[in-house]
């Protein structure tokens, strides 16, 4: 039987994340993910999916602290707090722009998010591509906005398993796909090292996993995310066109798309610990 092998949340959308041995799902994904980001003054919100402009994120790490406060700790070992004039102050200076952090989804012109169209196939759908402009970065960029009312993307919980992870490995030995640089909040193990993508049988059916009840949605289009630096991980360009070459598959009507894991819907909240068995319903 698969079952829960990690489980992470992100409190501050692009920063990088902590690792949980139980957590609640309600009913927007797992408390306390994404419930910050950072906003710059042109109403766009902080996403290393645009590398050049919003990278140094992945320097900082977002976690709560004891009394359920959200804390960042920054690249120079600092910790501060949400809402704490000094934060914006420093993450300005990283970032080289005026940015804040915001805990109120919806703050902001419309929530704008802004993507690096990635070079390899299937990192973005043609009729992004086509549509793309060039910023003053320099970057080929699309944009588009936060789902109304939070800082997710799109799907609310992402899910990926040892499998998938594992048949990515053997297509490149030399590669390092350790499950953070996808972000998941739920890597699932598949017993007996299992190999192929098994998730994208998953897709349209509902997950029990401890006490909440999930279904699958979508197949996870991968950006440039996994390709760069997270803490001691180093950027490597060549994991995402590995992803590109191994398991490029149609996504909705967007065609075929570079996708890592599964998005998933909460249908029933309820608590996930590490080790809670996975059962396809």
């Amino acid at each position: 039987m698969e079952t829960v092998a990690a489980l992470y949340r992100y409190p501050v959308k692009s920063m990088l994340g902590e690792a949980l041995t139980v957590v609640e799902v309600t009913e927007r994904g797992l408390r306390g993910d994404r419930v910050a980001a950072v906003l710059d003054g042109a109403g766009a919100v902080g996403s290393a999916k645009h590398p050049r402009k919003w990278g140094e994120l992945l320097r900082c790490r977002g976690r709560f602290d004891r009394d359920g406060s959200v804390v960042v700790e920054l690249p120079d070992g600092g910790v501060l707090s949400a809402g704490d004039p000094e934060l914006d102050t420093r993450l300005s200076k990283l970032l080289g722009r005026d940015v804040r952090v915001s805990q109120t989804p919806g703050e902001g012109e419309g929530g704008l998010l802004e993507r690096a169209v990635p070079e390899y196939d299937g990192g973005a759908p043609d009729h992004a591509r086509a549509s793309a402009v060039t910023d003053a970065t320099g970057t080929a960029i699309t944009s588009g906005a936060v789902r109304p009312g939070t800082f997710f993307d799109f799907g609310t919980v992402h899910l990926v398993t040892t499998a998938t992870l594992g048949s990515l490995r053997s297509a490149y030995p030399a590669g390092d796909f350790d499950a953070r640089r996808f972000r998941p909040n739920l890597v699932v193990d598949v017993p007996g090292g299992g190999t192929g993508f098994p998730e994208d049988a998953w897709v349209g059916g509902n997950l029990r996993i401890g006490d909440a009840l999930f279904r699958v949605l979508v197949p996870t289009p991968r950006c440039v995310v996994p390709t760069l630096a997270h803490a001691e991980l180093p950027a490597d360009p060549a994991l995402m066109r590995t992803v590109a070459r191994e398991h490029r598959i149609p996504v909705l009507d967007l065609g075929r798309l570079s996708c890592v894991g599964v998005y998933l819907e909460v249908l029933e909240p309820g608590a996930v610990r590490v080790g809670a068995p996975v059962t396809l319903v």
